[in-house]
């Protein structure tokens, strides 16, 4: 998977990568940080209306007017501040839904290695996790971080309008605070972000682990495989550690560091007052301007915190987000010809792999007639699943060509491919929703007599029929068994038959009687179509019209049952060990 993350450790992620998931909404963005301002503006105006209403004890009429000022702009900062949270608030929950939307986009449309390249339990801490610390990243944090500096900055003009002495006091104390969060932010910024990958693969392994849990189990592994968890929990529960007590720290020594700070202006004012070179309307003003810098440089530790864990999250995000999609062919023709005149499907000299290995099939020629029941039998490792994501489309060729009804892969489009090709893989998995749901999975619009007609081919009708709900019967795992799962998986396929089917052995988990009734559905359906099945059991490969012995990715015989038992080794071989399985 390429990733995006051209930082070297130690250095803070690029900030220009959070902007990119701000700069759809940058209108409100702007919108939000101009109320900041206003409201910045507003607190700022106070001291020196705090001095006007000093100074003007003796004249009639002032003292009214500077307490009205100073309850107005109470009031502006009140409104205006609940509309900039408004605001922001909508803003993010706008980023976070638009990440985590392109992100499932993503996952749906990324090729299978891409896919599968990381833990799913990893892949899904960042459409959770790390979409809630872009939030915060996103909105409250860089708006308050320009706010917080703004007011930093109108802060140290409006002290030098006051007292140039006092302006110096301070900002030798704000120079040492901000040289001792220099120092301590960035490696705020490391911990959290190896806290967050930690947390990553935390994810990654406890869903491996739950979604073997029955094998854990009967392996009595369960303190084994909660240590692995816990473990992981550790590392990243020692580098959050690391990062809150770096952010104590820094916490200890601004806070610390502006009281101190606060304190010398006070004395130096006192000073001053004393000798005549200050008013006290002035001192007054000049130290409330000191406490305001509390919030301000306060704000900036803890959002500046936000921020690293916020541009390290959209980092981790990016990565789903550049990770490489299918790609369709340029000019896909209109529509696939269906004519039983040439094969359904066709390999020519087709290579293929995975990443940098070796080729897993190499220059396999292979031809499917439209009709009739094509197996492919080989020892682990011979290519048969790869020789599937071929024909999927999950894997494209290094070498080679395949054709679908006479027509180059590199002419159609994905859709076009799998519209034509049913396939129940080994797994046979169930997916969240009712038994018609996953039977609709494929035709959306089949009717419940399309589904009904799938189950009785599979003779999983009458089950269905006596659940409570029926085919409204919400669909889990624990709820169905093995065998179930696969007759539910095939009925899935051949709701409505399509040209070709590709059963990754689909008799794995089912008992004589129900084996018989798939092997009448695929004589069925062969009689139409073409059925390519992966075959591990002996009544399956005695079934076939045509059998392809595979070895080490290449086509090492072909026949049918009784040729390949007289011309082949390997395939007798394989025979007398399926014969075990009987």
């Amino acid at each position: 998977m390429t990733t995006a993350t051209p930082d070297a450790p130690g250095r803070l992620p690029n900030l220009r990568l959070l902007w990119t998931f701000i700069r759809p909404h940058r209108r409100l963005f702007r919108v939000g940080l101009l109320l900041g301002l206003l409201v910045t503006a507003s607190s700022l105006a106070t001291p020196l209306v705090t001095k006007r209403l000093l100074d003007s004890f003796d004249v009639p009429g002032a003292t009214r007017s500077a307490i009205v000022l100073l309850v107005g702009l109470l009031v502006v900062g009140i409104i205006v501040g609940l509309a900039q949270r408004l605001l922001l608030g909508t803003m993010a929950e706008r980023v976070v839904l638009e990440a985590r939307s392109s992100m499932v986009r993503r996952f749906f449309g990324a090729t299978i290695p891409a896919v599968t390249a990381r833990p799913a339990g990893e892949m899904l801490t960042r459409v959770t996790s790390d979409t809630m610390l872009l939030r915060e990243a996103s909105s409250w944090a860089l708006v308050e971080i320009v706010n917080g500096s703004i007011a930093i900055v109108g802060v140290i003009v409006l002290m030098a309008t006051l007292d140039l002495p006092l302006l110096g006091t301070a900002l030798l104390g704000i120079g040492l605070i901000g040289v001792a969060a220099g120092f301590l932010m960035p490696k705020v910024a490391r911990a959290q972000r190896n806290a967050q990958e930690a947390m990553g693969r935390l994810g990654g392994i406890l869903e491996g682990a739950l979604r073997a849990v029955r094998t854990v189990k009967a392996s009595r592994a369960e303190s084994r495989s909660s240590e692995l968890v816990i473990e992981e929990a550790r590392v990243s529960a020692s580098y959050g550690i690391r990062a809150v007590r770096l952010e104590a720290w820094a916490w200890t020594i601004t806070g610390s560091g502006i009281q101190l700070t606060i304190i010398a202006v006070l004395g130096v004012g006192a000073y001053r007052v004393s000798s005549g070179a200050l008013a006290v309307s002035s001192l007054v003003a000049f130290l409330l301007y000191a406490f305001q810098l509390v919030g301000p440089v306060a704000q900036l530790t803890l959002y500046v915190s936000q921020l690293q864990r916020g541009i390290a999250a959209a980092a981790r995000i990016r990565e789903v987000q550049v990770m490489d999609l299918e790609k369709e062919a340029p000019t896909a023709v209109a529509d696939l010809p269906a004519s039983a005149e040439v094969s359904a499907l066709a390999l020519t000299r087709v290579t293929a792999g995975y990443g940098d290995e070796g080729a897993a099939v190499n220059a396999i020629d292979m031809s499917i007639p439209s009709r009739g029941h094509t197996a492919v039998v080989g020892p682990s490792g011979a290519g048969k699943t790869t020789l599937f994501s071929l024909i999927l489309r999950f894997l494209e060729p290094r070498d080679g060509e395949l054709a679908l009804n006479g027509v180059p892969y590199s002419a159609l489009s994905h859709s076009q491919i799998r519209a034509r090709i049913g396939y129940v893989e080994q797994a046979t998995p169930t997916l969240p929703g009712t038994i018609a749901d996953n039977l609709r999975l494929t035709h959306p619009d089949a009717t419940d007599a399309e589904l009904w007609a799938a189950l009785e081919r599979v003779r999983l009708a009458e089950k269905i029929e006596l659940l409570p709900d029926g085919l409204a019967t919400e669909l889990r795992d624990s709820a169905v068994s093995g065998g179930e799962r696969q007759r539910i998986a095939l009925a899935r396929a051949i709701v409505r038959p399509p040209d070709i089917l590709l059963l990754d052995e689909a008799t794995a988990q089912v008992d004589g009687i129900t084996e018989a009734a798939i092997h009448d559905a695929i004589r069925d359906l062969s009689v139409h179509g073409a059925v390519v099945t992966i075959a591990h059991r002996l009544s399956t490969v005695i079934d076939a019209d045509t059998i392809f012995v595979l070895e080490r990715g290449r086509v090492r015989a072909k026949g049918t049952h009784r040729e390949l038992l007289d011309t082949d080794t390997l395939y007798r071989d394989l025979v007398e060990a399926l014969r075990i399985a009987v």
